[in-house]
């Protein structure tokens, strides 16, 4: 299965039931069947991202990396690479080369939330990510190492985030509280 087709698929079956996120993923799932290289830094419109809030294997400690461009913690992730053959592979990759951590289990079976947001990542100006976000589960044992993709990398616990954090951020650590609260 190609990421685009697995793509159409995740996120055509993501239904939160929120009037914001239902929007999101009409805009996602257009970019995606208008745009060829929907998934590649290159589209200058917009580009389809992931990123995974990860949890210790308690559930109760989220992982965040000091971003270097942002100047702020956020949960791990990034481009969609061309070898990735699904939104889970690639937010699976993320969080492996971000984290120093090999072994995941995803909280549920698809995305938990989508999240628009604009970013200079290419460095020649601002571009939207389409950002699809994973909470994944870190297996116990596992020393985490901070990338070159970060400037620091530290566990808070879930009800204690950074003040700096962004609504977003904290919007996907409530739902994923929200989850392992049902």
């Amino acid at each position: 299965m190609s990421l685009r087709k697995n793509a159409l698929e995740t996120v055509s079956a993501f239904n939160d039931g929120e009037m914001g996120q239902l929007d999101l993923r009409q805009r996602y799932l257009r970019h995606i069947e208008i745009n060829e290289d929907a998934f590649e830094k290159k589209c200058v419109a917009a580009h389809i991202t992931v990123s995974a809030l990860i949890l210790d294997h308690t559930r109760r400690k989220v992982l965040l990396t000091l971003h270097p461009k942002v100047g702020r913690w956020l949960q791990l992730g990034g481009h969609c690479e061309v070898s990735d053959a699904s939104l889970e592979d690639a937010a699976l990759r993320e969080a492996r080369e971000e984290s120093g951590l090999a072994n995941f289990d995803f909280l549920i079976s698809g995305p938990v939330q989508l999240d628009a947001h604009t970013i200079n990542c290419r460095g020649d100006g601002l571009v939207t990510h389409l950002d699809v976000q994973f909470v994944l589960v870190a297996q116990q044992d596992q020393l985490i190492a901070i990338s070159d993709e970060s400037l620091d990398l530290q566990w808070f616990n879930s009800n204690e985030l950074p003040q700096d954090c962004d609504f977003a951020l904290a919007r996907l650590v409530d739902k994923a509280q929200q989850i392992l609260a049902n």
